[in-house]
């Protein structure tokens, strides 16, 4: 086996395979990856963005990515020891209603829900915006 060879988990014989639900194989779990709701590249790349913009001006420390079986969600931290202060998540359950991405304080109020990732983050941004023409 090379080193640029993908490892390739077999379930064992005998085993009852069902589709999404997580399989142990030699040990490790292994929990297929279309059953998480996940960040695509273009929206991390607009997350990330902003995530930049304010490590550099010094108000944000770290980040932590969860990829669930309902939501996919971005905590942003202040300190790396705390709790998130912010928390985008994309719930596609809710992308037909309020839209699939919200932005959530640490207390649990969401600041803003919407279609489009960009304007969600907008109430993250302490930036200054054009308000008219």
């Amino acid at each position: 086996m090379s080193d640029t060879e993908p490892i390739k988990f077999q379930p064992r014989q005998g085993l009852k395979a069902s589709i999404g639900a997580p399989q142990s194989v030699s040990g490790i779990m292994v929990v297929p990856t279309t059953t998480l709701v996940r960040f695509d590249r273009a929206e991390l790349n607009t997350i990330l963005r902003l995530y930049g913009r304010m490590v550099a001006s010094g108000e944000w420390r770290d980040y932590a990515i969860d990829l669930l079986r309902d939501r996919a969600v971005f905590s942003i931290f202040r300190r790396a020891s705390e709790v998130p202060i912010y928390r985008v998540e994309k719930d596609p359950r809710l992308a037909r209603k309020q839209g699939p991405y919200s932005v959530v304080a640490a207390t649990g109020l969401i600041l803003k829900r919407g279609h489009e990732l960009d304007r969600v983050l907008r109430v993250l941004d302490k930036g200054f915006y054009v308000v008219g023409d």
